[in-house]
């Protein structure tokens, strides 16, 4: 492995390991004309949000946090935002365009609510957009430029003994090297959360993680819903995981074991290098976009049987150490960490091949779901529509 890799230096100083011009959707009466536009100009990725009009508060906040965010990734070379109205469009246009992202916009005001017109005018900011990006360049970067979420989907008893610490082991490496690993899915970790406030760098970081599954703990039970039989889900007990306690002890492995630098709302882009935990979802969509958003350049995704969600902007790599699923989905597996599970190998021998896989990853190779096409975002909400 070397400590370097080749990737897209942005004017902000950050490091894209992808060059997409983005096709950005803010709401849902653009969502046709968005994917019509997306659909029409090559080497574009097309996000469509079905919401946007409507939303409130906090709802609103975070809701326009992850729109800046995905359009900002350091992957984007350039966005093309779809709206209704103009004082939307160039209120998120500023935004993004402070972090130094090429950025063009196109609302139904400027076409007299002519969705055709919309799409055509669009296609063509698009195509310029893509021109414009394809003169970028790779060049040497260090390995501490990336910033990695880590995820687990449908995880079974091999996900917390291989799979979720092999990719502990590489989180540690990215630190070690001066990068950032964002840690979501909050209630899974109820019954590790002391693990977690343990490694905190500060009381206030310890407090912060505690105080964040105490939250997401009283929400459903205030409503009367118990956990037990919700989370573990019917695919985790199914892959042998019989309590939510047992799964959590897994899914925190996949954060390593360094010292915790601070608690994220979601989306929100850590301020400093470390390892920072992110309160968030745990529903795997949802909580991969709030990686995006807050600036992750690869997601590891590790699963038992199988996951095909991929985020649609920065590549994510499928990770399973059970034998049956490496084999049984060639094309959708990008890294096969069975060999521990049979003894075949040593953890820390796969954690460098890993390790290896993400630097190729990071430095041009595509992911099954890149090839295929799986790439999705998805918004988080938090309250009702007006």
């Amino acid at each position: 492995m070397t400590n370097t890799f080749p990737g897209y230096l942005r004017r902000d100083g950050r490091v894209g390991v992808r060059n997409h011009v983005l096709v950005l959707g803010i709401n849902g009466l653009a969502g046709a004309a968005t994917r019509r536009i997306g659909a029409a100009v090559r080497a574009t990725v097309t996000v469509a949000t079905p919401y946007g009009r409507g939303q409130i508060g906090p709802d609103a906040a975070i809701h326009r946090r992850q729109l800046v965010g995905l359009a900002s990734n350091p992957n984007v070379a350039g966005a093309l935002l779809v709206g209704v109205d103009r004082k939307a469009l160039d209120s998120i246009a500023s935004e993004v365009a402070a972090t130094g992202t090429m950025v063009e916009t196109v609302a139904l005001d400027d076409v007299h609510e002519d969705s055709q017109a919309l799409t055509a005018r669009g296609i063509a900011l698009a195509a310029r957009l893509v021109r414009r990006a394809s003169d970028d360049r790779r060049q040497d970067c260090p390995l501490g430029a990336l910033r990695i979420g880590v995820e687990c989907g449908h995880s079974d008893a091999t996900s917390g003994l291989a799979a979720n610490p092999l990719v502990g082991r590489v989180a540690d490496r990215i630190v070690d090297h001066g990068g950032t690993i964002i840690l979501g899915e909050t209630l899974e970790w109820l019954g590790a959360e002391h693990l977690l406030a343990r490694r905190a760098a500060t009381p206030e970081i310890a407090r912060a993680v505690t105080d964040a599954v105490a939250r997401r703990e009283a929400y459903p039970a205030s409503l009367g819903i118990d956990l037990l039989g919700n989370n573990p889900g019917e695919e985790n007990i199914r892959g042998g995981l019989s309590t939510i306690e047992e799964k959590s002890l897994g899914a925190v492995a996949k954060g390593g074991s360094r010292p915790v630098e601070g608690v994220l709302g979601h989306g929100e882009p850590p301020a400093g290098q470390g390892l920072f935990v992110m309160d968030g979802p745990g529903y795997s969509p949802e909580s991969i976009t709030g990686f995006v958003a807050a600036g992750a350049q690869l997601v590891l995704f590790t699963t038992g049987p199988g996951n095909s969600y991929c985020s649609a902007v920065a590549p994510t790599i499928k990770i399973s150490a059970h034998p049956k699923t490496a084999a049984h989905l060639p094309e959708q597996i990008d890294f096969d960490g069975s060999a521990i599970i049979a003894g075949a190998a040593h953890a820390g021998d796969v954690a460098e091949r890993l390790l290896d896989h993400v630097m190729a990853t990071a430095s041009g190779r595509l992911t099954w779901g890149e090839i295929l096409g799986e790439g999705d975002e998805v918004f988080l909400r938090l309250g009702p529509s007006l």
